[in-house]
């Protein structure tokens, strides 16, 4: 199957691509900002000197050195009980965390074992822009055989992951924590438990890139048991694309959960991540509270809640403290059958029933990250913006396109910033599905929350509503922003923020 990564990536050759990392690559898209008399924009790319500044100043005296190899590979796995032929780092799912101090130099060197071409994208830092693992925009794609090294500084303290960012590759088991501590957080939790989500197909009848040729050749009603698509209230209709057989929780299914042994009483931190390519998950601990923390790496100011909805691409922090008897953490497929879980044994007491604890569950109240607010010390500057890009969501359009103001992404052509600019991204979703907008390099402010909204680089648009988002041109390059629901994007739902001089 020939994706449509793989087409814009083949439609770049190696001088264009070339040209495009020196900044010396203008587009009729770039030049139409400009005034007849005006020279056209050039564009800042990945080779340029100021990405390469940029990351200069990131640097710290004495910072630490964390190398890490890692090789993408064919792998059996089990999953738990459920053994599936898939793709994974090193034949385990999720991956290896990597864990790294703010401010530290992180080393990767990426082997390919697979038979496609891959890449890494490490999802949430605002990291340089030749790092940033987007084949066709900011690197080639590591080739069969072929090996790589990222190699960035870590700016910001948080939860973050990475995974791979060609054709639907996020889909299979290519994913892994990546945790930025910082040694100046008090730490008031006993315990840290990293989660990370999944929904899961591959290996199962089933790969990722034969489903998502089933939606380009038959739309969403082409496969016989996805003749109805799943609803859901709280995400304001349609919940998904595919229909997934398995729910993970750190790699197992639902009814073969990890067990995290633990004390009553004992403060908890959970760092969540959905990893999932078509599925949003509903999270908590039935009859715990949780104290929401960070959402997408930054702090929050503290908020109690029963559950919180995690679209793809998001991650979030809360602290609970364990009750007196076995418990366990409940991951619900928004709008899909099934479930995950960890579970958090307590002295000698039995793994809770699960429908038990999903029936109480579900009539929970639900918060979703939009709805956080920013702490003082992370709230942007007040400032009007300095630009405002318009970013229309529609699809499905034939019989699986996506797009973005009326377009498929071009890598060619790109929403215009400068550097130091403050911009706005207003997200106009007109489809009848959710859509999680990420921006890579960057985390933006959430507009028209009381007492500022949260900083995040994924949110959650619903249909027919329409997200507005700021942040600070400071990171120089050619940046992503995309729906993360991977076959949204690969069918077209991506576009360019671009830098130009």
């Amino acid at each position: 199957m020939t994706s449509a990564a793989d087409r814009t990536f083949r439609a770049l050759s190696r001088r264009r691509f070339l040209a495009l990392g020196g900044g010396l690559a203008a587009t009729a898209t770039l030049g139409a900002c400009t005034s007849d008399s005006s020279p056209a924009p050039t564009r800042i790319g990945p080779a340029s000197a100021k990405v390469a500044a940029a990351e200069q100043a990131r640097k710290k005296v004495g910072a630490s050195t964390v190398d890490v190899t890692l090789t993408a590979l064919p792998a059996d796995v089990d999953l738990g009980g459920v053994r599936v032929s898939t793709w994974a780092f090193d034949g385990r799912i999720p991956g290896k965390e990597i864990r790294a101090k703010r401010g530290d130099l992180v080393r990767v060197q990426v082997h390919n074992a697979l038979p496609q071409e891959t890449s890494l994208h490490w999802h949430g830092l605002a990291l340089r822009n030749d790092m940033d693992g987007v084949p066709g925009l900011t690197q080639d794609a590591v080739k069969p055989g072929g090996s790589y090294k990222y190699e960035f500084t870590v700016p910001d303290a948080g939860t973050y992951w990475f995974h791979p960012h060609v054709g639907v590759q996020l889909d299979r088991g290519l994913y892994a924590p990546l945790i930025v501590d910082d040694p100046s957080e008090p730490g008031d939790y006993d315990q840290e438990v990293v989660i990370v989500l999944d929904d899961w197909l591959d290996g199962t009848g089933q790969t990722p890139d034969a489903v998502y040729q089933n939606l380009l050749q038959n739309g969403m009603g082409g496969m016989a048991d996805m003749a109805s698509m799943p609803k859901s209230a709280l995400l304001g209709g349609d919940a998904g694309d595919v229909t997934y057989p398995h729910f993970l929780a750190n790699g197992r299914v639902g009814n073969q959960p990890q067990t995290v042994v633990g004390k009553a009483g004992q403060r908890v931190r959970l760092r969540l991540i959905n990893a999932g390519a078509d599925t949003a998950f509903r999270v908590g601990v039935p009859g715990v509270t949780m104290t929401i923390t960070h959402t997408d790496g930054f702090p929050v100011t503290a908020r109690a809640a029963d559950a919180v909805l995690l679209g793809m691409g998001e991650r979030v922090d809360v602290v609970v403290e364990l009750p007196s008897a076995t418990t366990a953490l409940l991951a619900l497929p928004e709008g899909k059958v099934g479930f995950a879980q960890v579970v958090f044994k307590v002295g000698s007491g039995s793994s809770p029933d699960v429908s038990t604890l999903m029936a109480d569950f579900l009539r929970r109240p639900v918060v979703m990250g939009t709805a956080l607010a920013a702490t003082e010390q992370v709230l942007l500057p007040a400032k009007n913006p300095d630009v405002t890009h318009e970013l229309v969501l529609e699809g499905p359009t034939g019989k699986y396109t996506w797009t973005m103001n009326g377009k498929t992404y071009n890598p060619a052509e790109g929403l215009v910033v400068r550097e130091g600019q403050r911009a706005r991204l207003r997200f106009v979703n007109k489809t009848q599905m959710f859509h999680p907008m990420h921006l890579h390099g960057h985390t933006f402010q959430v507009r028209g929350q009381a007492g500022g909204g949260p900083r995040k680089d994924t949110a959650v648009v619903l249909p027919r509503q329409t997200l507005e988002v700021d942040f600070d041109a400071d990171n120089p390059g050619q940046w992503l922003a995309h729906c993360h629901n991977v076959y949204h994007g690969e069918a077209g739902m991506m576009t360019v923020v671009s830098y130009v001089e």
